[in-house]
């Protein structure tokens, strides 16, 4: 029998996801992390300390670009929760930067909501 049929795709997740962050579920009271806050990968100095295989996965998603906290749970396939600690300890180290979520006028076609109820129908069809 081969080992070939343990892949994680067909099992579901090795380890369970709050083990990566030892059992945190909040990030540290540093850090204000809305779904919507973008995080940008910064220029890494030789010198820091290496990081765990689950934060140096996470971190190259972000090094592909700037993204939003959702986008990379939704990528890293992980919860919500579990990204936003790991992105917590990340920016701590110096490696990203977590910037809040540029705020939407209140005013104008954006905040119309017959144009909001319009894209909720149309998304709705899809």
């Amino acid at each position: 029998m081969s080992d070939e049929h343990w892949y994680e795709d067909e099992t579901g997740s090795l380890v369970r996801p709050y083990t990566v962050t030892r059992g945190r579920t909040e990030p540290s009271g540093k850090h204000s992390i809305d779904l919507m806050s973008q995080v940008t990968a910064l220029e890494a100095d030789a010198s820091q300390a290496a990081v765990d295989h689950a934060r140096a996965a996470l971190l190259a998603l972000v090094r592909r670009g700037a993204r939003p906290v959702v986008e990379l749970a939704a990528d890293a396939d992980l919860p919500l929760t579990v990204v936003r600690v790991l992105l917590a300890d990340l920016a701590e180290a110096g490696l990203v930067r977590i910037d809040e979520p540029r705020r939407v006028a209140t005013t104008g076609p954006a905040a119309d909501p017959e144009l909001l109820k319009v894209i909720v129908d149309r998304l709705r069809e899809l």
